[in-house]
């Protein structure tokens, strides 16, 4: 929970005062990723620097996008949640992206529009932007979604 809360410090300094709001995400949400078998730490010289979820489909906010489509609306995927890491952590996010699409390469992941360093590192691999979901808590996000045939990244 220490990682969660330095990411919120991380999305509050951007600008970024929507996302992850109300004790979102709690440790019941990463404890349920954890018992899914889809919570995932990244630990450096034995200790935890970032945590991400990476669970299968289907997930209900991506039933239904507006303005856009899916690139692939057919196959099964995984989605990519709740990222996570200390300030001053490098390459987080390509480590996550090696991990993810060594197991799956139809990966969709969300954001909220106030949350550039998320779209800035989703497009820079790869990511198509799809167009707007509407998650739980009411707002809508912008969803973006990878497909990759070879698996190889």
């Amino acid at each position: 929970m220490q990682v969660i809360e330095a990411a919120r410090g991380i999305m509050r300094a951007s600008g970024n005062m929507r996302q992850w709001n109300h004790g979102y995400p709690s440790e019941e949400v990463i404890t349920s990723d954890i018992e899914k078998g889809g919570g995932y730490v990244i630990v450096e010289n034995s200790a935890v620097i970032g945590y991400f979820a990476f669970l299968p489909s289907p997930e209900p906010a991506y039933e239904k996008i507006l303005d856009g489509q899916w690139l692939d609306d057919k196959s099964p995927y995984h989605v990519i949640h709740r990222v996570a890491s200390y300030p001053g952590c490098r390459h987080i996010f390509r480590d996550i992206m090696a991990f993810c699409l060594s197991r799956d390469g139809n990966i969709r992941i969300s954001t909220f529009q106030e949350n550039t360093i998320m779209q800035r590192l989703v497009e820079k691999h790869g990511f198509s932007y799809c167009g707007m979901i509407h998650v739980s808590t009411g707002h809508d996000a912008l969803a973006y979604q990878i497909v990759k045939g070879d698996k190889a990244y």
